[in-house]
């Protein structure tokens, strides 16, 4: 028995140790958190605000929003709708959807679109295209993305939602169509479901404050 009580002893001790430590993790990851969370949705902020800054709306972008399964524009997760307000007149919607039929897999995105059905611009938030050859949608490498800012069904008709080489009126790289393609279709797509649920779409929350800034 004597023999076995240092071994009783040193067990006890490293369990007394480990028990603290976890302790004490739990007590940072409490104190981290609420940082982690304000960094995330500061991230999230200024990547909305390159579609639509800050000047145009006076409500708290990222606390507005609706999530809604739209299978025609994600149908593997809901799409969440952001809402950009001036004094609670809607200002735009932006969108987090996904092409399903790149080349390489799924592309996600995320589509503005003003109130009066004109696109603010579309960013891509990931993809898996081709490394020099379909990663030209990135805005960081080409200014290919750039070409939908200002499209409408008013001066885009919806026959001419297409690349070029299909006779459409989208850019394109030579090599590398099926990701335009897949982007084109799936921002025209959302185009078009934000136009036909505006009502949906810049519904008030239902607290009723539609993530008023204070």
């Amino acid at each position: 028995m004597n023999a076995i009580k240092p071994f009783i002893i040193t067990a006890t001790k490293l369990a007394a140790f480990a028990g603290s430590a976890a302790v004490l993790l739990y007590v940072i990851y409490q104190f981290a958190q609420p940082a982690q969370q304000q960094n995330q949705q500061k991230a999230l902020l200024l990547q909305l605000n390159t579609l639509v800054a800050s000047e145009h709306y006076n409500n708290a972008l990222t606390q507005d929003k609706l999530t809604l399964s739209i299978p025609a524009l994600s149908a593997k997760k809901p799409v969440t709708i952001y809402r950009a307000r001036k004094d609670n007149q809607p200002v735009a919607s932006l969108l987090t959807v996904t092409a399903h039929n790149g080349y390489s897999g799924d592309i996600h995105l995320l589509v503005g679109i003003w109130a009066d059905n004109r696109l603010a611009g579309v960013r891509v938030l990931a993809h898996k295209e081709t490394p020099g050859l379909g990663d030209y949608i990135e805005v960081e490498r080409d200014e290919w993305i750039h070409q939908f800012r200002d499209k409408s069904y008013q001066n885009t008709p919806q026959s001419r939602w297409k690349v070029k080489k299909d006779g459409g009126d989208f850019n394109y790289h030579t090599g590398a169509t099926i990701t335009p393609r897949a982007i084109v279709s799936t921002v025209e797509k959302t185009l078009a479901w934000v136009s036909q649920h505006q009502n949906e779409v810049y519904a008030p929350l239902p607290n009723g404050n539609n993530g008023d800034q204070p």
